[in-house]
C-alpha cells in the first residue's frame, strides 16, 4: 500500500511539474487539484451507477442511447444525489472529456464542453441536501483565464494535455479499504504549500504538526462525536484527527478565504467523508461565527499568527469574550481565537491550538486573558514548545496550548520543551516520528498519572531538560507567565576550563609565531625589502 501511495503521489506531482510551464504555482494548484477532483467525482459516479445497473445487465456507458434512457438517468440521478451528493451523465465523465480532447490523435476543442460539465455538477445538487457542500466548488477553475494561454487554442491545448495525463492514472477507487488517492491529494496540497512561502499559512498545516495536535485531542478516545477547526484551511487538521480514532460522527470548520474554503470541501469529499458528515462554512470566524450554538468534543486549530481583527467594543457583550473583561488587542488576535475555541469546547472535550510564543508572556490585555483562563477557569492543561522553522512562510518558534474544561489534574500544568528535537530537511525543520512520540508519550503519562499528588511528587515527574509538571502555585508566583524556560531547565553546564592547558597552548602558539616571523624576515632580506614588522 505504501509503495502504491508513493507511486501515485509521484505520478501526480510529475504531471503538475511537467504541465505547469510558466504559470504561478498557486494558480496551477487550483487547476490541477480541481481536475483531479473532477476525475474522482466521475469515477465514483461511474462505479456507483454500474453497481446499480448490474442487475439489469447494463453499464453506465450504455445508458445514453438506450430505449429507456430518460427513465434510467432519472433513477440514477435520484440515487446518486442521495448517496454521492451530485450527478454526472455518462457523456460528462472525465474519461469521456479526455477521450474527446484527444480524438484522432489531435487536440480537439473541449473548453466550452468542460465548462458546462463543471457548472452542471454544481447545478445537479440544487434543491438537495448537498447543495451547500457542492455550490461554487469549481469557481477557481477559470477556463477563460489568460494564465492558461494567450489564445483559446493555447488554453485548450494545455487543458487537453492535463486531462490526457490524468486519464492514464488509475485512482484505484474500486478498493474501498484504501484511501491512497485521498492521501495523494493531501500530499499534493503539502507540496504546493512548501513552495508557496508565506501564503502557505493560509491553507496548510504541516502533517507532522497536524499529527501532534490530533493525537493530543484524542488521548483516551477511540471515537468522537464531533471535531471542529475554526480556521480550517484545506481541512488537513480535521482529516488528520479522523486517522487517530475509529470514527468521527461529524466534522465542522470555518474558513475565510473562498479558494481555500473550496479546497477544504474538495479535500473532505476526496477522503470519502459523506456530505452529511461535514459542515464547512466560508466566513470570518471571529467576526461572524457560524457554529456558535454548537459545542465540540475535539477542537484543533492553527490560526494565522498574530492576525489583525476588529476588537470592536461590541464584542464585550459577546458570550465568547464578555466574561474575561478585556478583548485581545486588534493587532494580535491570538487570544481572541483561544477565547472563541474555549467557548465552543464541550465539557468533556479537548482543545489543542498552535500559537506564537508571544502568547506565553505578553502582558496587558493578553496577560489578563491568560491569567483568567488559568486562575479563574483553570482550563489550561499543557504548554508544549515546538522547534523554530517548522511552518511554511515563518521561522518563528511556536507552541501548542492544550485546554480542557474538565481537567484531571486541576492543580498542575504540564510543560514540554521539544524545541531541540527535530531533523533539518533542506530549509525546513521537521518533527520526526520519534519526536512526535516523545511529546505524546509525555502527555499521556501526565494524563494517566494519579489524580492526587503533592507538589514534590509533581516535580519528580519532570523529564530532565524536556518536561516539568508545575503547580498552579508556581505559575501564580511567576505572575502567570508561561514562558517555558521558567519551568523546564534546559541549561547545559559547560565543562571546566583547564587553565594550565590553555597556558601551554598559548606558549606553543607564541613559539610558532616567532618561527613564522623569522621565516618572513629571511624572505624579505633575500628580496631586499623591509620586513612588515
Amino acid at each position: 500500500m505504501t509503495e502504491q501511495k508513493q507511486q501515485l503521489e509521484q505520478q501526480l506531482w510529475n504531471i503538475a511539474n511537467t504541465l505547469r510551464g510558466k504559470m504561478d504555482a498557486d494558480d496551477f494548484r487550483d487547476y490541477i487539484l480541481g481536475f483531479i477532483f473532477y476525475k474522482y467525482l466521475s469515477r465514483k459516479m461511474e462505479l456507483y451507477a454500474n453497481e446499480i445497473l448490474e442487475p439489469d445487465g447494463l453499464t453506465f456507458s450504455e445508458v445514453e442511447g438506450h430505449e429507456q434512457e430518460a427513465e434510467l438517468l432519472e433513477a440514477l440521478r435520484d440515487a446518486a444525489l442521495d448517496k454521492l451528493g451530485y450527478f454526472l451523465a455518462p457523456s460528462e465523465l472525465f474519461s469521456e472529456l479526455a477521450r474527446r480532447g484527444n480524438a484522432g490523435g489531435k487536440n480537439q476543442f473541449i473548453l466550452s464542453d468542460l465548462s458546462k460539465v463543471l457548472t452542471h455538477i454544481e447545478q445537479s445538487t440544487m434543491g438537495s441536501e448537498s447543495e451547500d457542500d457542492f455550490g461554487n466548488l469549481f469557481e477557481d477553475l477559470d477556463l477563460t483565464s489568460s494564465k492558461l494561454g494567450k489564445s483559446e487554442n493555447d488554453k485548450n491545448e494545455l487543458i487537453v494535455k492535463v486531462l490526457a495525463h490524468l486519464d492514464q492514472i488509475d485512482f484505484d477507487l474500486e478498493n474501498t479499504d484504501s484511501d491512497v488517492l485521498g492521501d495523494a491529494y493531501e500530499y499534493l496540497i503539502g507540496q504546493f504549500a512548501s513552495g508557496a512561502g508565506k501564503k502557505a499559512g493560509e491553507f496548510y498545516t504541516p502533517q507532522q504538526v497536524s499529527k501532534v495536535l490530533s493525537k493530543l485531542v484524542t488521548v483516551g478516545k477511540d471515537q468522537l462525536k464531533s471535531v471542529y477547526d475554526p480556521t480550517c484551511g484545506s481541512g488537513s487538521l480535521l482529516l488528520r484527527v479522523a486517522k487517530e480514532v475509529k470514527d468521527v460522527s461529524a466534522f465542522y470548520g470555518q474558513e475565510m478565504n473562498p479558494t481555500t474554503y473550496n479546497l477544504c470541501r474538495m479535500n473532505m469529499i476526496m477522503h470519502d467523508v459523506h456530505y452529511n458528515k461535514f459542515d464547512i462554512k466560508n466566513e470570518n470566524t471571529l467576526e461572524k461565527p457560524q457554529h456558535e450554538d454548537l459545542r465540540f468534543e475535539a477542537i484543533v486549530a492553527n490560526p494565522p499568527f498574530s492576525a489583525k481583527w476588529s476588537a470592536n467594543a461590541l464584542f464585550m457583550s459577546d458570550d465568547r469574550f464578555s466574561a474575561y473583561g478585556k478583548l485581545a488587542p486588534s493587532s494580535k488576535a491570538d487570544f481572541a481565537f483561544v477565547q472563541h475555541m474555549v467557548h465552543q469546547l464541550a465539557d468533556n472535550g479537548t482543545m489543542a491550538v498552535v500559537l506564537p510564543h508571544g502568547v506565553l508572556f505578553r502582558g496587558a490585555a493578553e496577560g489578563h486573558i491568560r491569567k483568567y483562563l488559568i486562575k479563574d477557569r483553570n482550563y489550561l492543561d499543557a504548554v508544549i514548545g515546538l522547534p523554530a522553522n517548522i511552518f511554511y512562510g515563518t521561522s518563528i518558534p511556536t507552541c501548542i496550548l492544550v485546554f480542557k474544561k474538565e481537567r484531571q489534574h486541576k492543580d498542575h500544568i504540564l510543560f514540554i520543551d521539544s524545541s531541540q528535537y527535530f531533523e533539518k530537511v533542506k530549509t525546513q525543520n521537521y518533527l520526526r516520528e520519534e519526536d512526535i512520540a516523545k511529546i505524546i508519550d509525555t502527555y499521556k503519562s501526565y494524563c494517566h498519572a494519579e489524580r492526587s499528588r503533592s507538589e514534590s511528587e509533581a516535580s519528580h515527574e519532570a523529564i530532565d531538560k524536556y518536561s516539568y509538571v508545575a503547580t498552579l502555585k508556581e505559575v501564580a508566583e511567576n505572575d502567570y507567565n508561561l514562558n517555558i524556560p521558567r519551568y523546564v531547565d534546559t541549561f547545559e553546564e559547560e565543562e571546566p576550563i583547564d587553565l594550565n592547558a590553555v597556558t601551554t597552548d598559548l606558549k606553543a602558539l607564541d613559539a610558532d609565531m616567532q618561527s613564522t616571523d623569522a621565516t618572513i624576515a629571511d624572505f624579505c632580506k633575500q628580496l631586499g625589502i623591509n620586513t612588515p614588522f
